[in-house]
């Protein structure tokens, strides 16, 4: 498939739940995508739930839980319906954590690393491109993986971290997804944003059902902002999965 990706779904569609924590402020934008222009079944599901309502996929959205008073996403790790999601990742469902949400699931433990603040020290809004390291996971397989993606990234703690062991364990087991690259897909630390070692923008649980990446899919994927590449990887997790 190439990056005009088609949906292949036919009647059947995946229902998609995106969780809203205190602080959210990408819930909107995020169910906006999936429900306006990609056609899907999803509905929006608070933190004080204790139940998942059915969904088929859990996106845990961008913004600021909680307000990022102490480490990003480490008091939305608590919220009630993390305990739902964290179950249901591990018998196999899958997580989708983009920007916030990929520091609560590294805060919940369903991913390895930590975040730390932006190399520069500053808050970091703009384009970026990825390069993917991986094409053969849910969130991936589909998309034409010579073209780098242009998504757009808003943070200022998405310096991605981990130690040597844990470095060295995530890159044998192709857990890797993305990295930030050049327009070309060139890897190099000019095109790296925030700091994050070896470039990495996002991985994936050893599980291969769980995924955080810190730049905004749902911020590109609207033909009416010029950038539609995000809404690949939305489509083709819900291709994979039911297939």
């Amino acid at each position: 498939m190439t990056n005009e990706l088609k949906s292949n779904t036919g009647n059947k569609s995946p229902k998609f739940g995106v969780v809203v924590f205190p602080g959210s402020n990408c819930d909107h934008d995020t169910f906006y995508v999936l429900k306006k222009i990609l056609n899907f079944d999803v509905v929006f599901l608070w933190h004080k739930q204790t139940d998942l309502d059915e969904c088929d996929i859990i996106i845990l959205p961008g913004g600021f839980s909680y307000g990022d008073y102490l480490r990003t996403g480490s008091i939305a790790r608590f919220s009630p319906i993390m305990n739902e999601v964290i179950a249901f990742a591990n018998k196999g469902g899958h997580v989708l954590g983009i920007c916030n949400g990929f520091q609560v699931l590294l805060e919940a433990g369903l991913l390895p690393g930590v975040m730390l603040k932006n190399k520069s020290l500053n808050f970091v809004c703009k384009d970026v491109y990825l390069k993917i390291e991986n094409n053969e996971t849910a969130f991936t397989k589909g998309i034409d993986g010579k073209k780098s993606l242009r998504l757009a990234i808003a943070h200022g703690e998405g310096n991605y971290f981990a130690d040597e062991n844990t470095l060295k364990e995530i890159e044998e087991n192709n857990q890797i997804i993305f990295k930030y690259c050049s327009g070309d897909g060139v890897i190099a630390d000019k095109d790296n944003p925030n700091g994050s070692v070896m470039n990495i923008a996002g991985i994936i649980n050893k599980a291969g059902n769980v995924m955080g990446l810190m730049p905004h899919p749902e911020r590109c994927s609207d033909s009416v902002l010029g950038k539609t590449d995000g809404s690949l990887i939305f489509r083709v997790l819900a291709n994979n999965i039911l297939n």
